[in-house]
């Protein structure tokens, strides 16, 4: 499948709902990650994301005005032995107490399912980037082999909520330059339309993190975007570079 630009892939719709990027920079040295949500209502534009550990969790950003917080506060970032778990619900946590267990990504997830929120029956998508001895099948032994990732989509049957399809998708050893971009919806409408097909292999652009922030946020639609999370890791040393976007300040 042909890499398309990560900026037209983003602006391709007014809504794609919660969107997880991942990939590595042109360079080879640095992992890539990208995690914003979106809302159509009151409810779900009033949040701004916060740090919490080695995370970010949603907050509301008037909390006189929050209302249902089920499916929209939760932890999407939680980094568990330097290895980062992204998602766009509280599987977040699932993930974290699965692997912490010894289950694996897919495994954790197998308890869950797409959101309650019928009938559009939000997917839920996961990333899970792994460095050094936990990236499947490599060793730990430097930038050019210690980093994976694996990404998940769990959705209705198109929109039938009897059967949840699952669906899990492994990169190891990913390229240089190279990233895959999930999103929970196809583009507006009611009910939303879920996700359709494999992530979207996307070039990571030269770019530092500022930079590379700058350009996910204004790609995204401007009366629907709410937050972005982004983060930079340097596959030999570790180092870590994180940046928050909130169009509630």
């Amino acid at each position: 499948m042909e890499r398309k630009n990560l900026t037209a892939e983003l602006g391709a719709t007014t809504y794609p709902g919660r969107g997880i990027v991942i990939g590595r920079t042109p360079d080879g040295k640095k992992a890539v990650c990208a995690y914003f949500i979106m809302g159509r209502s009151e409810n779900s534009r009033n949040r701004v994301f916060v740090t919490e550990g080695e995370g970010i969790r949603t907050e509301a950003f008037d909390p006189a005005k929050l209302e249902d917080p089920s499916l929209i506060i939760y932890a999407p970032v939680r980094v568990l032995d330097g290895n980062i778990i992204v998602t766009n619900g509280d599987q977040t946590d699932t993930i974290y107490d699965g692997l912490a267990a010894g289950k694996t990504f897919e495994e954790s997830l197998r308890t869950r399912e797409f959101e309650p929120d019928g009938p559009n029956y939000t997917p839920r998508i996961s990333g899970w980037m792994k460095f050094g001895k936990a990236a499947a099948g490599v060793s730990d032994t430097g930038a050019a082999s210690g980093y994976s990732y694996d990404m998940s989509i769990l959705k209705s049957n198109n929109g039938d909520p009897s059967q949840c399809n699952r669906y899990t998708f492994s990169y190891d050893n990913p390229k240089a330059g190279e990233g895959h971009f999930i999103h929970t919806y196809m583009g507006d409408g009611n009910p939303l339309p879920s996700y359709e097909g494999e992530p979207a292999p996307v070039e990571i652009p030269e770019a530092d993190i500022d930079t590379f922030t700058e350009m996910v946020w204004n790609a995204i639609d401007p009366d629907n975007k709410v937050s972005l999370f982004t983060r930079f890791v340097d596959v030999e040393s570790g180092a870590v570079e994180t940046r928050i976007v909130n169009k509630n300040q």
